[in-house]
């Protein structure tokens, strides 16, 4: 029988880390709100969210959201059977095809931001201090990423 030692204590980044993906990914019900709010896949949202920001090629789209081309279309192709974007013919090159959100897929996008921008509960109730010193951290650790803060 081998015997292993005991793993060491999370370091305080590793539960600070941990923390944060439990409030982020766990802890709230934003997304659930939001697919329920516009009766269609997170993944939907997302592409809607992001279509909305400003026209985008077919591939692009399918590399931002890290998804492959076929799967992009039937995604589009669904966004545009309920109105909320439009394909048009790339004027640069023909074969491709450019993804431009409607006014009801803005005001969908604009609802999903409202939806997904509200802070949970538990974030309200801290004291003003810990938001403060919260936001200055948070910006920090914003500041370092590939993309910056608002990505």
């Amino acid at each position: 029988m081998t015997t292993h030692p005991p793993s060491p204590p999370p370091s305080a980044a590793e539960r600070a880390w941990g923390n944060i993906r439990q409030i982020v990914l766990g802890g709230n019900e934003r997304r659930k709100e939001v697919v329920e709010a516009l009766g269609m896949s997170f993944f939907r949202v997302k592409a809607l969210r992001r279509i909305a920001r400003g026209p985008v090629t077919l591939r692009d789209l399918a590399d931002e959201l890290l998804t492959d081309r076929p799967y992009t279309t039937l995604v589009v192709a669904d966004l545009a059977e309920r109105g909320l974007v439009e394909r048009t013919a790339n004027p640069a090159d023909r074969r491709s095809k450019i993804v431009s959100v409607t006014e009801e897929g803005r005001a969908a996008a604009e609802r999903a931001e409202r939806i997904l921008g509200a802070p949970p509960s538990a974030l309200l109730a801290l004291p003003e201090e810990d938001l403060a010193a919260l936001d200055r951290i948070t910006a920090r650790l914003a500041d370092g990423l590939p993309h910056g803060p608002g990505r």
